[in-house]
């Protein structure tokens, strides 16, 4: 049953290398951007970018293009969380080969432009205004760990995300054989639910990965 249940989530199933090419799709979206007159998608995409672009900026504190990169993780996540949604579209974000590709190399650029650019702001971040004397040595050793871990708990909150949800979803639908018209009337709606909250999941955990990829960045200015 188990192997059954989360084999919706192994690459390896149903169309074999073509389930990363879902990853893809998004692209099949461009072409409506160069068209003369902006559709009404168009309109509401720049607002969105523009909304992302202002607060980023203020995040970042910078009136650079940096958020730029941040609006376009924002929009390959965004965009991937929602083809899952989509009956037998792999989802590619539930998996930490996808997760950790995003966050990995911009923690570790971080990192690198931090300590070689700002060594002594980096050293400060070390120890929290205020700490004791005495408790200065752990709270280097834990601001240390937690510093370390950021790439795999951007990763991880990702695809627990998008396995809860989905995996509730195919739990309930498995159970639709086994109910009554009634139930299976509630079952439904039941599910009409739990997809708008999965819409919205979707959105809400592309916008948390690039607010906190965004704060990362800022802590190293």
């Amino acid at each position: 049953m188990m192997t059954n249940l989360f084999s919706t989530f192994d690459p390896s199933t149903n169309f074999g290398s073509l389930n990363w090419m879902s990853t893809l799709i998004m692209f099949l979206l461009i072409p409506p951007f160069f068209w003369l007159i902006p559709s009404r998608f168009n309109m509401l995409w720049n607002k969105i970018i523009f909304t992302l672009h202002y607060e980023f900026k203020t995040l970042i504190g910078k009136s650079s293009g940096s958020t730029m990169i941040f609006i376009s993780l924002f929009s390959i996540i965004l965009f991937n969380n929602f083809m899952g949604l989509f009956p037998y579209i792999f989802t590619s974000t539930s998996h930490l080969t996808m997760t950790l590709t995003l966050a990995l190399p911009l923690w570790l650029s971080f990192m690198l432009f931090g300590w070689i650019n700002n060594t002594i702001h980096m050293f400060a971040h070390l120890v929290p205004q205020g700490t004791p004397p005495i408790l200065m040595p752990f709270m280097v050793c834990i601001e240390t760990i937690s510093n370390v871990i950021r790439p795999g708990t951007l990763a991880v909150r990702l695809s627990a995300n998008m396995i809860a949800g989905h995996l509730l979803l195919t739990l309930l639908g498995n159970t639709g054989s086994m109910l009554s018209m009634i139930m299976i009337n509630i079952l439904i709606i039941t599910q009409i639910l739990l997809l708008t909250l999965e819409s919205a999941v979707a959105i809400i955990q592309s916008y948390v990965f690039a607010v906190l990829s965004t704060l990362y960045s800022s802590e190293v200015n």
